[in-house]
């Protein structure tokens, strides 16, 4: 097992804040009264005093920021607060030039501060750090003094040995190195505990790390969602097996414990869905717990009560909220969105007597990363240094569009459109090619007509379509019968699709009814299926275009792991170039699709 580490060296940068903000915030549920003789920090040293018992430990957490450097655009740039009178409003938020600010102000005065994060750091980034095989935003991440963060699904996109690189640096294996300085790495641990090499049978990275200060420890567990090889390619999890997140981190905070490490954070990329979009929703107003559902409540109901508090993610989601532990004690349960849009502060009571949280005085909040701070200057110089090296590649315009296309939705146009693209390269490579399918995890984004920079509105620049479609997935061509074909379509909503049905995005000529007020397989209305107005022949042949994670059997569909007659073609984002390219000019830019091909029934 791994001994217990000292806090890691950091490069600290001194950074003079210019103006000060306070973040919006909301309170989680746990009760703010401190114990009776708890004191708000170390006190009497000047005169010789010890410790005072119980020592706040400030924790700020934040997940999923998916290499965004610079400040998302459209939805992906944006949180909703509820206000006291029930309405909403939408404010800008997110960017690691304000991420910065708005961490260094939070940390001001406190003493015993960590930073942690819930994975998927990296992985389907924009442009700027993605081109650069995520190098970037490591080097963010050490500037914002990250203390800890566990893996995500999206860590595992280039494999394990990638993984690895952006853990201890070195230049790329084929890229080479984009500077004059080798890259460095991460300086600070990634937590893998229930990722495990299959030959070895060990975790391919540290399973936990400590952090310490005057006697205060608290530990850090960090695990992805087992389910991992079913949302990645099967290249990037080769070798690897993934374990249950409970028993995982059940086994480590014993280890924890019997190591003397009483106050325990577990760090889970797996989350849940509140029952609002608002960020400062109170989500234990309905009473503990009910007012969030997803796999993170049986995740939090079964760990150990020797873990205090969870810091999750994966799911996008925003929330501060308490679930029952296995005693049926309360226990913090937070996620801060994605895309760098909100941090996490969460008040940890650590009692030096007992070495423990006094779960009793656990406060959290979520804080909106507000663009009305000051910018950190050493993040503007670091996204300037990179765009400068991104610069020829991102600026070229590769179409033009005649509105906003919008990722959002069951059916989006922005899904429908690259389905579009990936069947007009199907047909170069292979005629017979009679329709395409596109999962919607691998559309990151939509395309928006406001010029971003000095393009032009209506111009789409390889910078956004890289954002779009980050993964380097090729197109492939399989044969499918008929059968089959209905078979994958049911799998989009049934088996492990069931309760939350990933919906596939369909080219242009496949037609159906999704009826949603039935369960399962039944809610794919097979007399419906049609290919250019004609019922689809469950004795026939059809030639499909997907994407490599599709062709694998990814998001669950199985079946279309089970094609034959395979074909690999170019990658998916020179498929939705070219389709642009000779689809659409300045003088005649391309429409949103109407995202009607598939009629929802609810």
């Amino acid at each position: 097992m791994p001994a217990i580490s000292q806090p890691h060296q950091r490069r600290r940068r001194t950074v003079r804040l210019l103006a000060a903000a306070a973040g919006l915030a909301t309170v989680g549920a746990l009760a703010a009264a401190l114990p009776s003789t708890a004191a708000a920090g170390e006190s009497g040293k000047s005169g010789g005093k010890a410790p005072s018992r119980y020592q706040d430990v400030q924790l700020l957490s934040f997940n999923d920021l998916h290499g965004n450097l610079e400040p998302p655009s459209g939805s992906s740039g944006r949180v909703t607060e509820l206000q006291a009178d029930g309405t909403t409003k939408t404010i800008d938020a997110g960017g690691v030039e304000y991420l910065a600010t708005h961490l260094r102000e939070a940390r001001a005065g406190n003493k015993y501060s960590i930073t942690a994060a819930g994975g998927d750091m990296v992985g389907a980034s924009p442009l700027i750090s993605g081109l650069f095989h995520d190098e970037p935003t490591i080097e963010a991440l050490n500037g914002l003094d990250l203390d800890v963060t566990s893996v995500g699904n999206h860590e595992f996109d280039e494999g394990a040995k990638e993984l690895a690189r952006l853990q201890k640096g070195g230049c790329h294996p084929t890229a080479g190195c984009y500077t004059d300085e080798e890259f460095e790495g991460a300086n600070f641990p990634y937590l893998a505990a229930n990722v495990l090499n299959e030959k070895t049978g060990k975790p391919i990275l540290k399973p936990y790390w400590v952090w310490k200060k005057n006697g205060v420890k608290v530990g850090f567990i960090g695990v992805t969602l087992e389910d991992t090889p079913g949302v990645v390619s099967a290249e990037g999890v080769k070798g690897l097996k993934f374990k249950d997140e409970v028993q995982t981190i059940n086994k480590y905070a014993k280890e924890l414990q019997r190591q003397g490490v009483k106050s325990i954070v577990a760090l889970i990329h797996e989350g849940g869905a509140p029952a609002s979009a608002s960020y400062n929703y109170d989500c234990d107003a309905p009473g503990a717990g009910d007012g969030i559902s997803g796999p993170i409540v049986d995740i939090a109901k079964n760990i150990t009560p020797q873990v205090d508090a969870l810091v999750t993610g994966h799911t996008h989601a925003a929330y501060a909220c308490t679930i029952n532990d296995p005693a049926g004690n309360p226990r913090t349960v937070t996620s801060a969105a994605s895309f760098g849009r909100l941090y996490t502060d969460t008040t940890l009571t650590y009692d030096r007597w007992t070495g423990d949280i006094a779960r009793t005085a656990v406060k959290s909040a979520n804080h909106v990363v507000t663009r009305t701070v000051a910018k950190a200057t050493d993040m503007t110089e670091l996204i300037s240094r990179w765009n400068t090296l991104a610069a020829p590649i991102g600026n070229r315009a590769i179409g033009y569009i005649s509105a906003d296309i919008p990722s959002t939705g069951t059916e989006s146009p922005m899904g429908d459109l690259i389905a579009d693209a990936q069947l007009a390269y199907g047909k170069q490579l292979d005629p017979e090619t009679d329709l395409a399918l596109m999962n919607p995890g691998g559309v990151r984004a939509g395309l928006n007509y406001a010029a971003k920079g000095t393009e032009g509105d209506g111009v789409v620049t390889y910078a956004e379509g890289f954002t779009v479609q980050p993964f380097s997935n090729t197109v492939n061509l399989q044969d499918f019968t008929g059968a089959q074909l209905i078979k994958v379509l049911q799998e989009q909503v049934s088996g492990s699709n069931a309760a939350s049905p990933k919906i596939l995005q369909p080219s242009s000529g496949l037609t159906y009814t999704l009826d949603l007020t039935k369960t399962g397989a039944d809610r794919i209305v097979v007399d419906s299926v049609k290919l250019n107005g004609t019922a689809i022949d469950p004795a026939a042949t059809y030639r499909v275009a997907t994407n490599s994670f599709l062709a694998g059997g990814g998001d669950g569909i199985t079946t279309l792991g089970l094609g034959t007659n395979d074909l690999v073609g170019t990658d998916d984002l020179a498929a939705l170039e070219q389709y642009l390219l000779a689809n659409s000019s300045a003088t005649s830019p391309i429409a949103p699709p109407a995202a009607n091909r598939i009629t929802i029934l609810k």
